[in-house]
């Protein structure tokens, strides 16, 4: 059995800076010692993906990040893990606990399958992995391995942890503190929905600097790469919902930087838990763009279920300080121009796209991801 603060002192001398993550009882001492760490940060994720979207923003910024959950939710982490991860090469540490191990301590009937399944679960995403030790020794040595792997190859690693690897540390009970709404949400929607393309580019041409812009999937991106391929721009490809998460992790290790992320409803509605972290993390140097077209546009126009939730609503109730509803493309040029104190929250509604011939970049998304990261480190 190893001391939750040995983990932290290991882990920080690997070089990691952020842990994101979902509890689960058998990580409560490593996660309660990483809040109370003065120099490792700790951002709770509402569910596994986010929490590795999240990790690959701060990756991308330049913090490498753990990943922890408890295996029960490894599902929900094989959409970003496969389809963002890979593609990107973006490494992550996971740290996934092994909930109904077989031939272990009796658990609960929901554990049965996917602890027997977790660890060709990792292998069927071609995840290396290995038990998580449960002494100083041994697992400086395993940390050693993933950062080499990671390096190497640019892909995740994972540490499989037991029941009672960890012991069990006298740390205070977190919570959340509450929180009392305040402002409103600003402006009104126009008459008529703006066309996609004015919409993005109004964005666009409001950027400055060293501002950077986070597509998410699906035409979104094809879009904005069709308007005029620049190397501040990182076109999400997969991990659909998964783009404000990223936004956010990267907001976070840089918060002298912009980063404007172009959302899309259906992504946001998949994972409307992103918008209560954001609006508790609150990065001021987020700017988070809701384009609303109603349908998921890139797989055949089917309708969400947009036009029937207030998303501008949502966003003032997670803690968002500034939330508009934008009229026409003038507004939307001067909002983003004029974001500063975020997380900024600007609900747009566009019409569906008309032409649905778009060009896809030419780079491979690893290609984008490192010009991507090159050009943030030229432009501090």
């Amino acid at each position: 059995m190893i001391r939750a603060n040995e983990v932290v002192q290991l882990f920080r001398r690997a070089g990691f800076q952020l842990f994101t993550g979902v509890p689960c009882s058998y990580l409560t001492p490593l996660i309660d010692t990483v809040i109370d760490s003065a120099d490792i940060r700790y951002v709770g994720a509402a569910n596994e993906g986010e929490a590795v979207a999240i990790a690959v923003g701060a990756r991308l910024g330049g913090k490498p990040s753990v990943v922890l959950f408890q295996n029960s939710g490894l599902g929900n982490a094989v959409n970003p893990l496969t389809s963002l991860t890979f593609p990107f090469r973006q490494p992550v540490l996971v740290i996934t606990t092994w909930r109904g191990e077989p031939g272990g301590e009796h658990d609960e009937p929901q554990h049965e399958v996917m602890g027997e399944i977790t660890p060709r679960l990792l292998e069927l995403m071609k995840i290396p992995w290995e038990l998580f030790p449960d002494d100083p020794v041994a697992l400086e040595a395993a940390l050693a391995r993933a950062t080499t792997h990671m390096r190497e190859q640019r892909l995740p690693y994972a540490l499989v942890l037991q029941k009672g690897a960890i012991e069990a540390a006298a740390t205070g009970r977190h919570r959340t503190p509450e929180r009392a709404l305040s402002g409103r949400v600003c402006g009104e929607f126009g008459r008529v929905r703006l066309a996609p393309d004015e919409a993005l580019g109004a964005v666009v041409y409001s950027l400055s600097g060293s501002d950077v812009v986070i597509a998410t999937t699906g035409f979104t991106g094809r879009a904005l790469y069709a308007l005029g391929d620049r190397p501040n721009q990182l076109y999400l490809v997969g991990s659909m919902g998964c783009a404000s998460s990223l936004a956010l992790g990267l907001a976070l290790v840089q918060p002298a930087r912009r980063v404007v992320v172009l959302d899309g409803d259906g992504a946001a509605l998949m994972h409307l838990g992103a918008t209560a972290i954001i609006g508790q993390e609150r990065p001021t140097n987020l700017v988070h763009v809701l384009l609303d077209n109603g349908v998921h546009d890139s797989t055949g126009a089917q309708a969400t279920v947009a036009p029937a939730v207030d998303l501008a609503g949502v966003a003032l109730a997670c803690g968002y300080p500034d939330v508009r509803r934008i009229a026409d493309t003038a507004e939307l040029t001067q909002a983003v121009r004029t974001a500063r104190a975020g997380p900024v929250f600007l609900h747009v509604r566009t019409e569906p796209r008309a032409s649905r011939k778009l060009p896809r970049p030419e780079e491979t998304p690893a290609e984008v991801a490192a010009r991507f990261v090159s050009w943030m480190q030229s432009h501090p």
